[in-house]
């Protein structure tokens, strides 16, 4: 494995394609997201990593300040911008209620979510899916995008049902204005 990292080392998704940047899901970056259990751009916990490189598989604690008026749901997204991939691999994508305030670590767990927190299909499976990236390639930066939307992400018509669509079929599809949105990284190495 250390041997790929190498070889792949040069080859990163980065942020052109991350959900950010889709000009549907631009808006006012109202809001600060934050964590007790990682610092801006500072290190992932191992316990917040996949199982098989030795953590937990556990969503880490988030939480938000005020939304602006008339937020109808969030929408949550976790991207790996470091894959070596031509996208962004999506850890999580999760609707949120908005009176939930905050996400306690394994809120984001597809069998037993949080109060309030509906999770949907990532590149990986359903619900958080922790990091675990190729050893030997650099570090990764996990970015954890939160979007106060304006109504909540319904099933359109003709459209595949919200809980069967791929994330970015799901993303592309938002159509609710963001009335504010806010996004924290945090990194892991192997």
């Amino acid at each position: 494995m250390t041997l790929l990292g190498r070889l792949l080392r040069n080859r990163r998704a980065g942020e052109t394609h991350l959900s950010w940047n889709l000009p549907h899901l631009q808006g006012p970056e109202l809001l600060t997201l934050t964590s007790e259990d990682f610092d801006p751009d500072g290190s992932l916990p191992r316990a917040r990593c996949a199982k098989h490189v030795g953590g937990e598989d556990l969503s880490p604690h988030l939480e938000w300040t005020a939304l602006p008026p008339g937020t109808a749901q969030l929408l949550l997204v976790v991207e790996d911008v470091d894959v070596p991939m031509a996208k962004p691999a999506v850890h999580c994508v999760a609707l949120i209620d908005p009176a939930t305030g905050h996400l306690p670590p394994g809120a984001l767990a597809a069998k037993r979510p949080g109060p309030g927190v509906r999770p949907l299909r990532s590149t990986v499976g359903r619900g958080y899916h922790g990091p675990a990236p190729v050893k030997g390639h650099g570090p990764h930066r996990y970015v954890f995008q939160l979007y106060a939307l304006a109504a909540p992400v319904g099933d359109a018509p003709g459209a595949t049902p919200v809980d069967r669509a791929r994330p970015r079929a799901l993303l592309a599809g938002v159509s609710a204005p963001v009335l504010g949105r806010a996004r924290l990284t945090g990194v892991y190495e192997r």
